[in-house]
């Protein structure tokens, strides 16, 4: 039976393939899932749209929780090379989830996503990647524009 980390490695190749199949290129970014010190797990990009970053996060649960650390790092360094921050979520059967980290709620010590919150605020790829790119003027995940 594949430890986390084979999972964690076996959920970001899954989206890497995604991407790739959408047009998109993607990557896998080095450390990702190595004792937490990478700023994000993916980094993608298509020609003529915005990148993005990508926390990716799957659980069996009914809820994921993210250190504030690793949420604070990833949106720094997101917004440090110009690119969106997003949380690819993926709860058992229910496939791949889209969506800002402004959607996360703070628990106190963790920020938490929810299998209702996701299903509720979350898209899936064509209906965030798409249409998002289309709405450059968005103020999803970086108050900069």
């Amino acid at each position: 039976m594949p430890n986390n980390k084979q999972k964690g490695s076996n959920a970001e190749r899954e989206l890497v393939k995604m991407f790739t199949e959408q047009g998109w290129r993607a990557l896998r970014v080095a450390g990702s899932g190595v004792n937490d010190d990478s700023p994000c797990d993916l980094i993608a990009a298509k020609m003529g749209k915005k990148g993005f970053t990508i926390e990716a996060k799957s659980s069996k649960k009914t809820s994921i929780y993210i250190t504030k650390q690793q949420i604070e790092d990833f949106v720094l360094f997101s917004n440090l090379i110009g690119l969106k921050p997003v949380i690819a979520a993926r709860f058992n059967h229910q496939g791949w989830l889209f969506l800002s980290p402004e959607h996360l709620k703070d628990t106190g010590k963790f920020w938490a996503l929810s299998l209702e919150t996701a299903k509720t605020k979350g898209l899936r790829f064509s209906q965030f990647f798409e249409e998002f790119s289309h709405h450059q003027d968005s103020s999803f995940g970086n108050d900069q524009e």
